[in-house]
């Protein structure tokens, strides 16, 4: 079972205020979340293979050939502004 502890701690992971009503509702569904999750474990698997995937995976792109790219001044070209052959752009704060 899952304590408002719990939940407390995982909304300051998340940066969450929450109020005391979201605390005991979240308490509770993620309670029965995990209670249901849980049940797979009533489920008989000792015959049953491990797999990583259900169905057996292959690579469905094609072969990377190396190819002759566009010009530097062309691919430039429209850019709105530029500095040392590179796209200049906003800065991320």
């Amino acid at each position: 079972m899952i304590s408002r502890e719990d939940v407390e701690h995982i909304a300051w992971l998340a940066r969450l205020e929450l109020t005391e009503e979201e605390i005991e509702k979240f308490t509770k569904q993620l309670g029965q979340i995990l209670e249901h999750a849980g049940k797979i474990k009533e489920v008989d698997t000792r015959n049953i293979k491990p797999t990583s995937h259900p169905w057996p995976l292959k690579n469905v792109f094609r072969e990377d050939v190396p190819r002759e790219s566009i010009p530097l001044e062309k691919a430039l070209k429209n850019a709105p502004q530029k500095e040392s052959g590179a796209f200049m752009v906003p800065k991320i704060t």
